[in-house]
């Protein structure tokens, strides 16, 4: 069996650094978007007053279609059994402000403002929505919607905070099911090819672009460990077989894992995102130079030895090995 040695866990250590460091990135870049909408009064709205473009509150569900240009129509709700892009955890009306800031007059938000405003209103509201169980690494992130600029003009201040997955490039992609429902672990798909850019952004790639890490298997942990949050150790153990039998089958077998030279490899939970609802890890394939850090490959691994490239050469060659004994 081919195992993790000690440079393979220093890797896998900057490899998860790396992964929260992007992950948080992506929610710090989530906020509030514009689209072209026509209003939906409130139930009982007097005629005089502003109305609100949505009558969603918390627990509601919302969608929205988006062209190739990146412009956003047709907001409705929508059942959270089914797709959508946004869960609603907050309805705010930023007319009772305690400061005269979003008065009659005022300008809509800037997308700077708009930042400062899911701190101040919206990250708090989601945590109480999911009853404190969020992964501020995993799949979602906490954001807020304002009215178009059209109901805005007429008055309408309301602002929803809600959780949305975006894919890597920042766009809000379908789920489907409740957030408090699912398991919010951020994993790529056994196939994917991941890069590590020098800013420590992870994006899934053509296994043909150079890359640092090839995935073999997506790891449910909850099974595994059903009555407690398990340390990085007890991980640490289940995953050096899991990845490497997953490495083994995902090259078709051990023979090829060994003559491929790539080294199992897996991610792990940190306590503050298995308590906040992910159980999900990935196992996968690296390279870990003998220096420290992942060298750059060309190529998927199941392609074989004249197809991969190693920072641009061809695996190293491996001696041939006595034959496995066979069971007595």
């Amino acid at each position: 069996m081919v195992s993790s040695t000690a440079s393979g866990g220093a890797s896998r250590t900057a490899f998860k650094r790396a992964f929260t460091i992007a992950t948080l990135a992506g929610a710090v870049a989530a906020g509030a978007f514009s689209w072209e909408s026509s209003s939906v009064p409130m139930p009982g709205e007097q005629a005089n007053q502003a109305m609100s473009f949505t009558s969603a509150d918390a627990g509601s569900c919302l969608t929205w279609d988006v062209a190739e240009d990146g412009s956003v129509a047709n907001f409705q709700q929508a059942d959270c059994a089914g797709p959508h892009r946004f869960e609603v955890a907050l309805r705010e009306d930023l007319g009772t402000y305690p400061t005269s800031e979003f008065g009659p007059d005022a300008p809509m938000p800037s997308t700077t403002r708009q930042a400062q405003l899911r701190e101040e209103l919206c990250g708090a509201a989601a945590l109480r929505y999911l009853e404190g169980r969020f992964d501020p690494a995993g799949r979602f992130s906490v954001a807020p919607i304002l009215p178009p600029a059209s109901a805005w003009a007429q008055g309408d201040r309301t602002m929803l905070c809600g959780l949305q997955e975006t894919d890597r490039a920042g766009g809000v992609v379908m789920t489907s099911g409740k957030v408090a429902d699912q398991d919010q672990a951020r994993v790529f798909s056994p196939g994917q090819c991941v890069a590590v850019d020098a800013s420590s952004s992870l994006t899934a790639v053509d296994c043909a672009q150079p890359h640092q890490v090839e995935v073999t298997s997506t790891e449910n942990l909850a099974n595994v460990f059903p009555d407690h949050t398990p340390s990085v150790e007890e991980q640490d153990r289940h995953l050096a077989d899991v990845c490497t039998t997953a490495a083994q089958d995902y090259l078709g077998g051990e023979e090829n894992l060994y003559r491929i030279t790539l080294q199992p490899f897996w991610t792990t939970l940190n306590p503050i995102s298995w308590d906040g609802g992910s159980r999900s890890v990935n196992c996968a394939l690296v390279f870990s130079r003998p220096e420290g850090g992942f060298a750059e490959l060309t190529g998927s691994a199941t392609q074989g030895r004249e197809h991969l490239l190693i920072d641009a050469a061809p695996p190293a060659e491996r001696p041939d090995r006595r034959p496995l004994r066979e069971a007595q």
